[in-house]
């Protein structure tokens, strides 16, 4: 059954030095700090939060922690360059400094910030848009050489709401990787995680189809990221609010395990890694 449920081709990692394996799937715990992110907006600003945060996840079985300083969600406004960087980079190095061996990556869709993120000990580059919305993201990820997660999106968090209609929602995104996945190759880029971009210019309905059809992109050979976590297509499906969509993040999360996703991203890690836990006791034991 888990040679079914999960995707052939690249089976580890290089984070940071370190080769890390995919048999087993990874959890990245979102550390958003940001005033106004839709979830935990607000919660992790100060120096000392942001550290003890970090640290929590990672006792609660995080592998990866990612930092962001610009909120994605729909509608979110604008923020410049350098309060993005005055968000991130000081963080990124608190929490190399306190906590040295723990694997960092950058959630950004600016080369700036990735740049000087990778700089002050970040070793993964997180792109919401997929090098659609600066052209000089791939040289950053070509010159750092660390893993780069490649999302779908349409648009930007301001607009992409707008962006739902596809003619074949599958086969576009599926283009979309391939044609981006081209380029990073020929720029010797060796470490590509795919992510689909739930909540991410789709409708309601075309995350549950996403979800359902995770192992459409298995021909393109390379990890897949499901980041579902207490998003809007979980909790207003349930007439809930994001505090409430712990249990339906769980729920879908286990789902994207049985289609194939290899790396988890969340809000609630050891959830989440109990999730894993039991996937694997029933897949791959």
């Amino acid at each position: 059954m888990a040679k079914d449920t999960a995707f052939s081709g690249k089976k580890t990692l290089n984070i940071g030095g370190n080769v890390v394996s995919l048999e087993r799937p990874l959890i990245i715990g979102i550390l958003n700090v940001t005033p106004d992110s839709f979830y935990d907006g607000g919660r992790y600003q100060q120096e000392k939060d942001v550290v003890d945060r970090a640290r929590s996840m990672i006792e609660e079985g995080a592998d990866i922690i990612d930092i962001g300083g610009y909120s994605s969600r729909p509608g979110a406004d604008d923020v410049p360059v350098y309060e993005e960087l005055k968000r991130v980079v000081n963080h990124i190095q608190n929490i190399r400094k306190e906590l040295p061996v723990v694997k960092v990556s950058i959630d950004t869709f600016r080369s700036q910030v990735a740049e000087a993120a990778v700089t002050a000990g970040a070793n993964m580059i997180n792109d919401i848009s997929g090098g659609e919305l600066d052209k000089h993201m791939y040289d950053v990820v070509a010159d750092t050489q660390v893993p780069y997660i490649l999302m779908h999106m349409r648009g930007t968090p301001q607009t992409m709401k707008h962006q739902t209609d596809y003619d074949d929602l599958l086969s576009e995104i599926f283009r979309f990787f391939e044609k981006k996945v081209s380029k990073l190759r020929k720029r010797d880029v060796k470490d590509i995680v795919l992510d689909p971009g739930f909540g991410f210019s789709k409708t309601m309905d075309q995350n549950y189809a996403l979800l359902k059809n995770l192992r459409y992109f298995k021909a393109l050979e390379l990890p897949v990221l499901a980041g579902i976590s207490r998003k809007s297509f979980i909790y207003r499906k349930l007439g809930l609010e994001p505090a409430d969509a712990l249990n339906g993040t769980t729920v879908l999360n286990t789902i994207a395990l049985m289609h194939g996703a290899q790396i988890l991203r969340v809000h609630d890690v050891k959830e989440a890694v109990q999730a894993v836990q039991l996937y694997n006791l029933t897949f791959n034991t």
